[in-house]
C-alpha cells in the first residue's frame, strides 16, 4: 500500500505562494491523494536530480510541486515557481541515515573550487582564528547525532561564527545536537532504529513527514498552516506544549531529549492562544539565543500584529 505524506519542506513552501497559487496548489494536492494516476495531472521525472526518485507536477503554467514517490511512499515535498522548484529538487536527496535509520531530505553539498584572484592593497589585520567545535568528535559520533554523511567534514570544521549557518543545512535533530554541544550540553544518543523498519516512522522522521490518512486530515494541515510548527513536533514532545497547566511548570530532561525545541514551540502556541499575551523566553547562552532568534522570526511571521523584542543578554 502506497502512503500519502506530506514534508514540513512542503508546506512551508507553500504559504510563500500568492493566495490564487496556493488554492491552486491545494486542489492537485487533493486530486494528487485521492487519485496520484489522474489523467489530468502532467508529471515529469527531474533527469537532473541526483535522487530518480523526484518528479514534478505542473500546476497552473508555472508553478510546479515537488513530489518523491516509490512503490510504497507519496511524499509532497516542495513547491514553488518552476525555476525555484528544480533547483531546490536538484540539491536534495531523501535517504535512510546509515547511524540513525529515519528518513531525512538531505541537502547536498556544494562543492565549489575557490579560485583567489590578488588584489594588492594594505593587508588587514587578520582576524583570531576560532577554534572549530567539533574536530574532536569522530564520525561515529556526529553520524549517531544524525549528521548526514556529506555534512560530517562541514560539521567538524564549524565555528561559534559558522554554527547557525551549518546548522541551516541540516536536519533538524543534527542541527539541535550540535547547537547543544556548542552551548557545553551533551546530547542524548538516540538508539538506532531495528533493521528493516520503516524510516518514516523512526521519531525524527516523525516529526518533518507526515501521513495524511484522508482528504480531511490533508485539509486541516492545509487550512491552518502556522500549525506547522506543532503537527510536526515529535509526539512525545507535543502534549508538554499543548497542555493546559494550572501554574508554574518544570520540564526536567537530559541532554539532547529536546527541551529547548519544547519551549520555543510553547511560546508560539501561547501567543497563538491568547491575542495580547507577552511571552519571555530566556536561555543562557548567546549561540543559542541567536538561533532562537531566528526561529521564533520564522514562527512569527504568521501572526502579523505580533513584535518579537531585541534579545538583551546580561553577564
Amino acid at each position: 500500500m502506497t502512503e500519502f505524506r506530506i514534508a514540513d519542506t512542503f508546506t512551508d513552501s507553500l504559504t510563500r505562494l500568492t493566495g490564487e497559487e496556493q488554492k491552486a496548489v491545494k486542489t492537485a494536492a487533493f486530486d494528487l491523494q485521492l487519485n496520484p494516476a489522474s489523467p489530468g495531472l502532467s508529471f515529469h521525472r527531474l533527469d537532473k536530480a541526483k535522487d530518480k526518485n523526484f518528479w514534478s507536477v505542473r500546476v497552473g503554467s508555472d508553478i510546479r510541486i515537488i513530489i518523491h514517490k516509490t512503490t510504497s511512499s507519496f511524499l509532497l515535498c516542495y513547491v514553488d515557481h518552476h525555476d525555484k522548484a528544480y533547483a531546490w529538487a536538484e540539491r536534495r536527496k531523501l535517504e535512510t541515515h546509515p547511524k540513525t535509520g529515519a528518513a531525512q531530505l538531505v541537502e547536498i553539498r556544494e562543492r565549489v573550487q575557490e579560485i583567489t584572484v590578488p588584489v594588492y592593497v594594505e593587508a588587514a589585520r587578520p582576524k583570531p582564528l576560532q577554534p572549530p567545535l567539533f574536530a574532536h568528535l569522530t564520525d561515529e559520533v556526529l553520524l549517531s547525532y544524525g549528521v548526514p554523511v556529506e555534512w560530517l567534514t562541514d560539521a567538524r570544521k564549524a565555528t561559534d561564527d559558522s554554527i547557525l549557518t551549518l546548522s541551516d543545512h541540516l536536519p533538524s535533530e543534527a542541527a539541535e545536537a550540535l547547537l547543544e554541544l556548542a552551548t557545553g550540553g551533551k546530547p542524548q544518543v538516540p538508539k538506532p532504529a531495528p533493521a528493516g523498519i520503516n524510516p518514516f516512522t523512526h521519531p525524527d522522521a516523525l516529526r518533518r513527514f507526515r501521513v495524511m490518512k484522508d482528504v480531511e486530515e490533508l485539509e486541516r494541515a492545509f487550512a491552518y498552516p502556522w500549525e506547522k510548527w506543532t503537527i510536526f513536533l515529535h509526539p512525545s514532545q507535543r502534549e508538554w506544549v499543548e497542555r493546559d497547566y494550572s501554574g508554574p511548570a518544570r520540564v526536567s530532561g537530559s541532554a539532547g531529549t529536546g527541551k529547548t525545541i519544547v519551549a520555543l514551540h510553547r511560546a508560539v502556541f501561547l501567543v497563538r492562544a491568547t491575542a495580547d499575551s507577552r511571552v519571555l523566553l530566556t536561555t543562557f547562552s548567546e549561540t543559542l539565543a541567536n538561533a532562537l532568534r531566528s526561529k521564533l522570526r520564522r514562527f512569527l511571521r504568521h501572526f502579523h500584529n505580533r513584535n518579537l523584542d531585541e534579545i538583551v543578554n546580561y553577564p
